[in-house]
């Protein structure tokens, strides 16, 4: 039995204790003991910190993370970069191969991994061909999983390609609503309702955008929200939807997400890293901003990549459970480090 002690994060706030597990099962390591109290392990820990559950990216984009690789200058406006059909991403994910996208795909994996995360809710372009190129990469790869959102082709409402979205992933993840016809989007997310999947858009990044509107469309998720007011977050939050933010991103764009008011609303806040074109998929780089404006405690900062997005997506937690599969992450106290990762199946030092 190896121990790992220190501050654990639970569902309730961070409990003093140590976690027991078996590295010697053939199939998983399985937490076998969990004392919140202020004992100390039978035998000497083998690593100390902060231990939380495995974290949860809620927006990546990992399809474009060959476009980092290529190390070609990208431009600063969102419009011209991000903007769906015409923007510049657009153009070289319809000119690159397959199998460099793959690459990109491995490499936005391998970095995730590396960083604590067990799952990430991905964007997937170019309709079920993008879909298709994830799920062969992710049959390659152990201790990941995807909330796989598709979208269109096109900025249109088509009934069969919709349908065959939904058939292969959890739902859609669209662009902002001022990039499309609000009568087409309204069909999408009526029918992504119908199929009971999750319906996730863009919004208010660029510019305001009208939140009524967006809100008609009953949203399960929202991404950015930059522009938003404290009247639009009030509605947000009435309505009871999360948003994702993604600091890192927004600072690509000379756009500063206006923590103050999330924290002001008491909105539920959970954290991705966007386009893997743009940044590394660590975390918690994204989280060291967010505790840096002294808004929210360490413990509610973890909170976000951890419980709020595991219930938003109904997710165990890898920790209160002694018939859960080990998967937790031990990090050094002072700093933003990984000191210990305890994977499903793989622990990596």
């Amino acid at each position: 039995m190896e121990y790992i002690e220190g501050d654990i994060l639970t569902r309730e706030g961070f409990k003093k204790g140590y976690l027991g597990f078996n590295l010697k099962e053939s199939n998983s390591r399985f937490i076998r003991s969990i004392d919140e109290g202020f004992g100390r392990p039978p035998r000497k820990a083998s690593y100390k910190g902060i231990i939380i559950p495995s974290m949860i990216n809620m927006h990546t984009h990992i399809g474009d993370t060959f476009i980092r690789l290529r190390k070609a200058p990208l431009p600063r406006n969102l419009e011209e970069l991000v903007a769906p059909p015409k923007g510049l991403k657009y153009r070289l994910l319809k000119e690159a191969s397959n199998e460099e996208i793959q690459r990109g795909i491995e490499y936005g994996l391998k970095e995730m991994k590396e960083n604590g995360v067990s799952h990430f809710c991905d964007f997937r372009e170019n309709s079920i061909q993008g879909i298709t190129l994830l799920k062969q990469v992710l049959s390659n790869n152990r201790n990941i999983k995807s909330i796989i959102l598709g979208r269109p082709d096109d900025l249109v409402y088509d009934k069969k390609e919709v349908e065959e979205i939904l058939d292969n992933s959890d739902g859609i993840g669209v662009s902002s609503l001022r990039d499309w016809n609000y009568d087409e989007l309204s069909k999408i997310a009526s029918h992504t309702h119908r199929r009971g999947k999750i319906f996730a858009i863009h919004a208010s990044e660029a510019e305001r955008e009208d939140i009524d509107r967006i809100l008609s469309l009953k949203p399960d998720i929202f991404i950015h929200m930059v522009y938003a007011t404290i009247e639009d977050l009030m509605k947000v939050k009435e309505k009871g939807v999360p948003i994702v933010v993604c600091p890192r991103s927004n600072m690509f764009f000379n756009l500063i997400p206006n923590l103050e008011y999330f924290h002001h609303t008491g909105i539920t806040l959970m954290v991705g890293t966007d386009n893997g074109m743009l940044n590394s998929f660590n975390l918690l780089e994204e989280l060291e901003i967010i505790y840096k404006t002294g808004l929210w405690s360490l413990e509610e900062v973890f909170q976000m990549v951890t419980y709020i997005p595991r219930k938003v997506l109904n997710l165990n937690d890898y920790i209160s459970g002694s018939t859960l599969p080990a998967s937790l992450v031990v990090m050094d106290p002072e700093e933003f480090d990984i000191k210990f990762i305890v994977e499903r199946g793989i622990i990596c030092l």
